[in-house]
């Protein structure tokens, strides 16, 4: 019997114990929270040197984001020879993106510093409670609709949505220049479009008034129909190759990168063009804060430039301002957000129709 109390009383000290851990651990991260939250918003004139030196400690940055590999390692590259901090980067899709940073956070794991992605992306992410509210003084050079008024998250590029077509393959001369155009049978299997576009679709029958414009794109379908593809750069890589003629929603910059390349392919300027801004944040509990803050601020400075030589449209105005007269309809990623359900199941719709059906 002493045995068996003996027994039971270490039993009890030790769950005892384990309970009091667990009690203190949200403890111990909600005071991390706060403490990154005081770091991300501190104004001060030696933030920036404490962040530099304590990051160069961490001596890594993880990055989750959506844009290729090969686009975001000439900035990874540039910011590893600056501050000799390694970058790791994980890529997906919008939907994956989505789905593990919000899964990772509600099972209790932080290992995200950063998330690049589109705005919708974005915004579904923060409405999470993901996302840590930063200053930078190089937020009032950057274009005025990638901030966004929560803060959150801000616009680091520009993706200018446009048409392209094979220089090879059709001639200037026979592009439409209105939608309207492509509602022609010669059009059947040469018109690629991105599957996942629905936030490209909204805006651009929105300015096209939105009845006209839904109707405009069915009857493109019936008589032209779609070749539904997945990735901009993958169809923007069609297009050059000769593969499909026409793309009707390709990213500007990289129609900029392969032309300039030698590929045979040049920009479909049909309006509205679109702009999408491509975002960034970082989180609330960051496994490398400091690190997250100072690639955070070279992204809103140096980095332009980096993206400015990819042929990437900065929203640093100071670094390069928009083309004077260029006309764009923005995303507005909130309300396509809200909307998403109903834009994502018209574009299915539009994309699905064939001619003659």
């Amino acid at each position: 019997m002493p045995k068996r109390h003996q027994k039971t009383g270490l039993s009890r000290r030790t769950f005892a114990g384990a309970a009091l851990g667990l009690a203190i651990l949200p403890s111990i991260g909600r005071a991390q929270e706060t403490d990154f939250a005081k770091l991300a918003l501190d104004t001060s004139a030696e933030r920036a040197e404490r962040i530099l030196r304590a990051a160069k400690e961490e001596g890594v940055l993880i990055v989750y984001g959506s844009a290729p590999v090969e686009d975001m390692s000439a900035i990874f590259t540039a910011f590893e020879k600056k501050y000799a901090i390694k970058v790791r980067y994980w890529r997906a899709g919008p939907q994956e993106l989505i789905r593990r940073t919000e899964t990772e956070y509600r099972a209790g794991r932080f290992d995200v510093d950063i998330v690049q992605a589109n705005g919708p992306t974005m915004e579904a992410i923060r409405r999470e409670n993901v996302f840590q509210k930063v200053y930078s003084r190089f937020h009032s050079e950057l274009l005025p609709q990638a901030a966004p008024a929560h803060g959150e998250w801000v616009g680091e590029r520009l993706n200018i949505i446009i048409g392209a077509y094979n220089t090879k393959s059709v001639s200037a001369a026979s592009l439409p220049t209105s939608y309207e155009g492509f509602a022609d049978a010669r059009w059947t299997g040469k018109i690629a479009v991105e599957a996942t576009d629905y936030d490209w679709l909204a805006t651009v029958v929105s300015a096209m008034g939105e009845e006209k414009g839904i109707e405009t794109f069915k009857r493109i379908g019936r008589t032209a129909g779609f070749s539904v593809r997945k990735g901009h750069t993958l169809i923007t890589t069609l297009v050059a190759a000769g593969e499909v003629p026409v793309s009707l929603n390709v990213f500007s910059y990289k129609v900029d990168q392969l032309a300039k390349e030698g590929a045979p392919i040049a920009p479909l300027m049909i309006p509205p063009a679109v702009g999408r801004v491509n975002g960034i944040a970082a989180t609330r509990r960051p496994s490398h804060p400091n690190a997250a803050l100072l690639y955070y601020e070279f992204m809103l400075s140096e980095g332009q430039q980096v993206l400015l030589e990819r042929e990437f449209t900065p929203t640093n105005q100071r670094i390069q301002a928009l083309p004077a007269g260029m006309k764009l309809d923005f995303v507005d990623s909130a309300k396509l957000l809200d909307e998403g359900e109903k834009w994502t199941q018209l574009w299915k719709e539009i994309t699905s129709l064939r001619p003659g059906k």
